[in-house]
């Protein structure tokens, strides 16, 4: 198999190939793993289900020996597609504490981060195609 990522790829049953598709993207498309599905309340303000992540948005965990746990965003690992939450920690047998690392499809969504004027504007975009197509 080649280790090259494929653009004119589209799906397929094979885990290894889904895998291999994940793995060998490139971080623009990557990025797009790392949306996250959000709480009924904010479902209901902005009219739509998933958004991706950024630094500073109130998640909270659902899968895992953390789950139910509540904390914001500290860092975002694109090239591993992973996220590392406030108090989601592990202690190592030194003591020292480290981020646990999370997979986004684990998350739900509390919270958004709206200092950025990016992000509102990706919000303002989102809920005007709710809009049309309703």
């Amino acid at each position: 198999m080649k280790n090259k990522f494929s653009i004119s790829w589209r799906k397929s049953i094979q885990k290894r190939k889904q895998r291999k598709y994940r793995f060998n993207a490139p971080i623009h498309i990557k990025k797009k793993f790392l949306s996250v599905n959000m709480a009924k309340i904010l479902r209901k303000k902005y009219g739509f289900r998933n958004i991706t992540l950024r630094k500073g948005d109130k998640v909270m965990v659902m899968r895992g020996k953390f789950r139910k746990h509540v904390g914001e965003v500290i860092r975002i690992n694109v090239k591993r597609t992973r996220v590392f939450v406030e108090g989601v920690e592990n202690i190592r047998k030194d003591g020292t504490k480290i981020f646990y690392p999370l997979q986004p499809s684990n998350l739900q969504l509390t919270e958004l981060n709206l200092g950025d004027k990016l992000r509102k504007k990706i919000i303002e975009r989102k809920t005007k195609n709710v809009e049309k197509a309703s």
